[in-house]
């Protein structure tokens, strides 16, 4: 059975041209490239790294639509057993942010909703955010965000757990949330939070898992191993990348295929 990675995007030329892409390029080692993949060359990356299914992010900021759900689920028809869909809305819009997860999120195609905090400048907790909450609880399935610091020149904030997050888990018991990229620097935090609510999961987008944090290992392969996720960032990190250290976090096979794809199936009702 190969790996689920949760969270990833084909992404848009106009998403590719934003100014804050630079600083993830950069980092990549690709300045300047504003290449976008397509969906013959990102079911080439799951290939080669044995991904059976990516979840595609729709993006919504300030400025409006980056990737819209539209083309998320253009990407899905052209292959299905490959691809799920997370929707985003603008919740500036509440009534029709509402609809618009209705319409999309089925459970099925959409298994989740996801909203990037740095991008709107506004914590999770936000009452903008409320009814987003709602409409995930009412469906059935998880909120899908960011912690820890920005890779885009972008106010990290937004992306602490404690006060935002835990306030939202407090007001939102059944909500399933999952954060997105560690949560590094505020590791403590993301083991504290997870420990207080059973519904809080992470994924490791953005991080080649050699990369990742020592206490986030010590804390995957603890009590953390329920809760963690595979994910890349695609295209910013393909998957081979992410993966090619995968022994030496010396998982056992419980924990590596909890890793791999049983805690996204098992949160995400994938079956």
């Amino acid at each position: 059975m190969g790996a689920i990675d949760v969270w990833s995007q084909i992404t848009t030329q106009r998403m590719a041209d934003r100014p804050w892409m630079e600083t993830l390029l950069r980092w990549t080692g690709r300045p300047g490239d504003r290449s976008i993949p397509d969906v013959a060359t990102t079911l080439a990356a799951m290939d080669t790294a044995d991904v059976d299914v990516m979840f595609l992010s729709a993006w919504q900021g300030p400025e409006g639509s980056l990737i819209s759900n539209e083309e998320v689920a253009e990407a899905i028809d052209l292959a299905p057993g490959r691809f799920r869909g997370l929707a985003t809305v603008d919740i500036d819009h509440p009534v029709e942010a509402v609809r618009e997860i209705r319409r999309w999120v089925d459970g099925d195609r959409f298994v989740g909703v996801r909203l990037v905090p740095w991008l709107l400048d506004l914590p999770p907790n936000d009452r903008r955010y409320y009814p987003i909450y709602v409409a995930c609880v009412e469906a059935g399935v998880p909120f899908c965000t960011q912690i820890g610091h920005t890779g885009p020149l972008c106010r990290s904030e937004p992306g602490r757990l404690i006060p935002y997050l835990d306030d939202v888990l407090l007001d939102f018991p059944d909500l399933k949330v999952v954060g997105g990229h560690v949560g590094f620097p505020w590791i403590d935090e993301v083991v504290s939070l997870s420990l207080k609510y059973p519904n809080l999961y992470v994924d490791t987008s953005a991080y080649a898992v050699h990369r990742l944090p020592e206490d986030f290992v010590r804390f995957m392969k603890g009590p953390g191993q329920s809760r963690v996720m595979f994910g890349t960032n695609w295209p910013m990190l393909s998957p081979s990348r992410c993966l090619k250290h995968l022994d030496a976090l010396d998982l056992t096979d419980e924990g590596r295929e909890l890793f791999l794809s049983g805690n996204a199936r098992r949160v995400f009702g994938f079956s």
